[in-house]
């Protein structure tokens, strides 16, 4: 079943979920996840948050690396992430020019590392249907 997805608007959010320290840096990006408060009303949902510091460049930079993320996250969560859990999804330099493919690949890595990957989910290669 695929999850719903959600954003994390608020500040607070975003620094609940760094506060676990649950997080993995890959090339292109830096994912962290922290359990959702109140799990049990959102059993079928995730939130996920997006960040990109000015270290990335000016804002037309930083607002195309967050658009690459939200697509990646778009084709690669819905499948793979484990519902109810918050993500912040942390853009780096690289976000702008890595491959998308690389991207994906990154964010099931990142995904597997900090213990959100779905179990039940097979994980495709790029190419597959």
């Amino acid at each position: 079943m695929a999850a719903r997805l959600d954003r994390l608007k608020k500040r607070a959010d975003f620094l609940r979920v760094a506060a676990l320290r649950r997080k993995w840096a890959a090339p292109g990006l830096i994912l962290q996840a922290a359990p959702a408060p109140g799990t049990e009303l959102q059993a079928d949902s995730l939130r996920v948050g997006f960040t990109v510091s000015k270290k990335v460049g000016n804002s037309v930079c930083r607002n195309r690396a967050r658009r690459r993320l939200k697509e990646a996250v778009a084709a690669v969560f819905p499948a793979h992430a484990s519902a109810g859990v918050d993500y912040v999804v942390i853009g780096r330099k690289e976000t702008l020019e890595r491959p998308y493919s690389l991207l994906l690949q990154d964010l099931l890595a990142a995904l597997k590392r900090v213990g959100a990957l779905q179990k039940t989910a097979p994980v495709k290669e790029q190419g597959e249907a």
